[in-house]
């Protein structure tokens, strides 16, 4: 009698409820669909916060992208030569040869070159536009004495005239080129009447006026006179004055840099000092390193503000319906079954929200880059991290709620 008891109560064994996937996520659908507007709205926040994190990755890559071609086009071509001959010895006199230009030109990957300083006059002389004794105003304008290769690899464009040329510095010609700042402090707006400039009593004939260069800014606030010229009237300039600036040939800067010291001076190559460009490399990784701190901390604000509205809205959701998550577990459901729900409805809303967010910064990249004509660049790691991203931060953000859920007890939430 007792056997026989015994085999019925363990045939009569209550079997555990299982939860299967395809209606975990049916669930999770149907709960997401009951009210379509509230969970538009807590997938708005991971949407931002997604579609920050990639318009910001994006925008940052095709940025540095933009900043290395104008880098390469432009700084990673200049070289500048600096006379460094008074550091290593008191006596020496300036290092740049006479032929300087020739002999740097002459190198591989030299487009142009030329020796440049600032003249020292004294502190009475002034600049005008009018001999000395009239009513002319004069200014305090700094005069640059350069050989005509300086002016060939700052790659000016002229308002008016034209450079003066090896021939005119090689006869130490009394020539000016002026910058248009200068034009217009001095009163020069033409040069039909073959104006001339005063460097104190000195007059010298301006043949061209600068609007702007591609390097060495500094030459359009300043007269420009040959070299030949101003040693001629100021005498040569001392031990470390003087620079050199060279044009180059893309890529062929840091070669330049290796070789124009020896080629000025092969007897005292430690009397001058080359300084090449910056890596290309360094400077987008520091430009993309700034931008990136800057701007993923405003991605992860939006991130968190996203968890936040989710979880909110899922231990909303969850006191609403404590009728049904009642019914449910006293109809067999686990605790652990509705965690995995409220879990898969959060993780949901927020693989969404990050799927959106992914749509929305790839067009933000593509539609800056079209309007300022660069090339958009998007690395696919970021578009196939940015789902997950907000997938995780929406089943992070429904880990309490759906632990709030599995802890309601049937019989209390059924006499709600």
């Amino acid at each position: 009698m007792i056997r026989a008891k015994r085999r019925v109560r363990t045939t009569a064994a209550v079997r555990l409820s299982v939860f299967p996937l395809r209606d975990l996520l049916a669930e999770a659908l149907a709960g997401m669909l009951q009210r379509p507007g509230r969970s538009a709205l807590t997938a708005l926040g991971t949407v931002l916060g997604v579609g920050t994190f990639v318009a910001i990755l994006g925008l940052t890559a095709t940025t540095s992208s933009q900043i290395d071609a104008r880098f390469n086009a432009l700084t990673a071509t200049e070289v500048t030569v600096e006379d460094v001959a008074a550091e290593q010895n008191e006596y020496a006199t300036m290092a740049f040869p006479a032929d300087a230009d020739q002999r740097v030109t002459a190198l591989s990957g030299v487009r142009a070159a030329g020796v440049y300083w600032s003249v020292r006059t004294d502190s009475s002389t002034v600049v005008r536009a009018a001999p000395v004794g009239s009513a002319a105003q004069g200014t305090d304008t700094d005069v640059v004495a350069a050989s005509p290769g300086v002016l060939e690899a700052a790659e000016p464009t002229l308002a008016q005239g034209r450079l003066y040329d090896r021939r005119m510095s090689d006869e130490a010609e009394f020539v000016a080129v002026i910058g248009e700042g200068t034009a217009s402090r001095l009163g020069i707006t033409t040069l039909e009447t073959r104006p001339a400039v005063f460097i104190g009593d000195q007059p010298f004939t301006v043949t061209g006026i600068i609007k702007d260069t591609e390097r060495k800014a500094d030459l359009l606030l300043s007269v420009v006179v040959p070299r030949t010229t101003a040693e001629k009237v100021w005498g040569e300039p001392d031990a470390g004055d003087a620079s050199m600036l060279v044009a180059t040939e893309l890529g062929a800067a840091q070669q330049v840099a290796r070789l124009a010291p020896t080629a000025l001076r092969p007897d005292h190559p430690e009397y001058l000092k080359a300084v090449p460009p910056p890596a290309p490399k360094a400077l987008r990784s520091g430009v993309s390193g700034d931008l990136n701190r800057l701007f993923l901390l405003l991605a992860a604000i939006c991130l968190v503000i996203g968890a936040v509205g989710i979880a909110n809205t899922t231990l909303v959701a969850v006191l609403e319906r404590t009728g049904e998550i009642g019914l449910r577990r006293a109809l067999g459901a686990r605790g652990r079954h509705v965690t995995a729900q409220f879990l898969a409805e959060s993780g949901a809303l927020g693989a969404l929200g990050g799927l959106v967010g992914t749509s929305l910064g790839v067009i933000t990249v593509v539609g800056v880059a079209a309007a300022r004509t660069w090339t958009p660049v998007v690395h696919p790691a970021t578009v196939l991290a940015a789902p997950l991203i907000g997938l995780v931060t929406g089943v992070l953000a429904g880990l309490y709620p759906a632990w709030r859920a599995s802890r309601i007890q049937p019989a209390e939430a059924l006499r709600r």
